[in-house]
């Protein structure tokens, strides 16, 4: 896939993200009532990648070559008006059981009980969508009637058809999960899907109104 030229893009507020803080705990998280979303996903989707592209900002998010490195809340502030909230990855074997189940309580308690979150992007690698952890995630944002808005990263590793038909196929999973869900296909690499992962952001977090394209890839890709 390569990135689409024919769109105009429209102003990024996640530019303006600023690094505040990383939180081992709820309590150290600011009580202002700003709104906020969340990325998470597996360690080694591309997680950190996607944020910095969407930031358009190469060393917002800290890309590691040791997947699992992540294990704060890390909290990115925009204008003093909303944050953006990178949460730990999860999956990765090689990190020992008892920090696994303490980042899981971590990343749990965050999705189940932050009052001002408003939304949760979910990475996924296009090759490996909807592991069990994966579900896992999703089923949280569920329970809570929380809006959820899966990427699937590294696009550009399929065919533009290969792409598409794995986008439609979790696209028809999601209908009997919850059909209120989206996905998209994204690539850090070719730098496609930017603008919709964006826009969705955007929406969540008031800086633009809610759009209604829950997207497959762009034919122009």
């Amino acid at each position: 896939m390569t990135p689409d030229t024919t769109k105009a893009a429209a102003p990024n507020a996640c530019v303006r993200a600023r690094f505040v803080l990383s939180a081992a705990r709820l309590a150290q998280l600011p009580d202002d009532g700003r709104p906020e979303a969340a990325l998470v996903g597996r360690s080694n989707a591309g997680k950190s990648s996607a944020l910095n592209l969407i930031c358009q900002q190469n060393g917002l998010a800290r890309v590691s070559k040791t997947p699992g490195r992540t294990q704060l809340l890390n909290v990115f502030e925009i204008d003093d008006r909303a944050r953006l909230v990178d949460l730990p990855g999860y999956g990765f074997a090689q990190v020992p059981i008892a920090v696994r189940n303490s980042w899981g309580k971590l990343v749990g308690s965050y999705v189940e009980s932050r009052e001002t979150l408003k939304g949760v992007i979910v990475v996924m690698d296009i090759r490996h969508p909807l592991t069990e952890l994966d579900v896992q995630m999703l089923e949280w944002c569920r329970d809570r009637l929380l809006a959820a808005h899966i990427l699937l990263t590294k696009a550009d590793k399929l065919s533009f058809g290969a792409g598409k038909n794995t986008v439609l196929k979790v696209r028809r999973e999601l209908l009997d999960f919850d059909p209120g869900m989206t996905v998209q296909a994204f690539s850090s690499t070719a730098r496609t899907g930017v603008d919709e992962a964006r826009a969705k952001l955007d929406a969540w977090l008031g800086f633009a109104p809610a759009t209604t394209d829950d997207s497959e890839p762009d034919s122009s890709n």
